[in-house]
């Protein structure tokens, strides 16, 4: 068998298992309404939460950020490739998290699984340390704990009792809880408070991913760690810019000296260009709208939407999934019926994604519908009655 023959043998077991995935061409702005490869769609499946990648004001940033800075960084953000944009950014960022995390400071990254990979494996990579990781971890939390020189033991999702007794258990100098917020394939909140209570007791570092949270959730929009009400100097935070603050890039906030640690250790933020400072200052108005009256006020609409939506549909014998969040699981269980709910609703004009293993567990493909606030109250009428009239085989 030849190299490429071997790689053809792969793909068609895919197929055959109904999990080869396709990527589909958007020709217009991130929008509810688009066209997909020419055809006019209602969708609900992008992770723009408050409805900002195409908001006038952060488009005119932008073209501004790109006539002060250039196209391009140039540099790794160690060598010249480090902005003002940036500086500004990161200071802005810092603030988002400075009542959870008692001189907090902040790190920006290109992408939030760089992010991701930058923490655990720097402060992975110390002697006798051991990572404990939720069950359903964003696959960059999974990678990066692959790839740290710490062992690792995974703990049920959600399971408190069952991490206490793993961190009782253990002898690690170095001890580090890791866990999504929002989950993003079921939109459930993890039980921060309890986490963090077990991590001072134990004296471990808690690592938060916010991918989903951070813009959407808490007061002015500053997170998961806000809405909980959470204060340590054991929390170390990451945070996203191309969800709910509709840009691009990633963030980490932590005490001075976790940033100062991971500027010097971690390799995914050493050995890469940065990211283009155009962003970054666009991103500066992204944080103005997310912390004012209009953030205020777009996070109301979407709170108000999820709960039309939830209150509506009807999705027996699907499950919906227990979620208060933007991400709402609907729940069919085989991969190949997934697909034929998202084509009967692609047929009818809605864009909702079919979402399949490995992504989720093996017999829980699943609709993954995300609200925006750019969604109005009869988009998600639209969506309702769609669903509730879909067969279901």
């Amino acid at each position: 068998m030849t190299l490429i023959s071997r790689l053809d043998q792969r793909l068609r077991a895919l197929d055959d298992a109904s999990l080869t995935r396709r990527r589909r061409i958007v020709d217009t702005p991130c929008a509810p309404r688009l066209l997909l490869e020419g055809r006019p769609l209602l969708a609900f499946c992008s992770n723009d939460y408050l409805g900002l990648a195409a908001h006038p004001a952060v488009i005119d940033a932008l073209r501004e950020g790109a006539a002060l800075y250039g196209a391009g960084s140039g540099a790794s953000h160690l060598i010249s490739g480090h902005s003002r944009a940036h500086q500004q950014l990161e200071e802005r960022l810092a603030a988002t998290q400075a009542a959870s995390i008692p001189h907090a400071r902040a790190l920006s990254f290109a992408t939030g699984y760089m992010a991701n990979l930058a923490i655990l494996t720097a402060l992975g990579g110390e002697d006798d340390a051991t990572l404990f990781c939720e069950s359903l971890n964003h696959a960059s939390l999974i990678d990066g704990a692959r790839l740290a020189r710490a062992s690792v033991q995974v703990y049920p999702h959600a399971d408190v009792a069952a991490l206490a007794a793993l961190l009782e258990a253990s002898t690690a100098n170095t001890k580090i809880v890791v866990t999504d917020s929002v989950f993003s394939m079921d939109g459930e909140l993890a039980p921060l408070a309890a986490l963090l209570a077990l991590c001072e007791r134990h004296g471990a570092w808690l690592v938060v991913d916010d991918a989903h949270g951070f813009g959407a959730l808490g007061e002015h929009g500053h997170g998961a760690l806000a809405q909980a009400g959470l204060v340590s100097t054991n929390l170390i935070y990451m945070g996203t810019l191309g969800k709910a603050a509709g840009v691009a890039g990633a963030f980490v906030a932590a005490h001075a000296s976790v940033i100062a640690y991971l500027m010097q250790r971690a390799r995914p933020y050493i050995y890469t260009t940065a990211a283009p400072p155009a962003l970054a200052h666009a991103l500066l108005t992204s944080l103005d709208i997310i912390e004012g009256d209009e953030g205020a006020s777009r996070r109301a609409h979407l709170d108000g939407l999820i709960a039309r939506f939830r209150c509506a549909v009807q999705v027996a014998p699907w499950t919906l999934g227990a979620s208060a969040s933007a991400i709402q699981p609907l729940i069919i269980g085989d991969n190949a019926a997934a697909l034929r709910a998202a084509a009967a609703l692609y047929q009818r004009g809605l864009w909702v994604p079919a979402i399949r293993p490995p992504t989720v567990a093996a017999g829980t493909a699943r609709l993954r519908v995300t609200l925006s606030a750019a969604h109005t109250v009869d988009d998600v009428a639209q969506l309702v009655a769609a669903l509730n009239t879909l067969e279901r085989h």
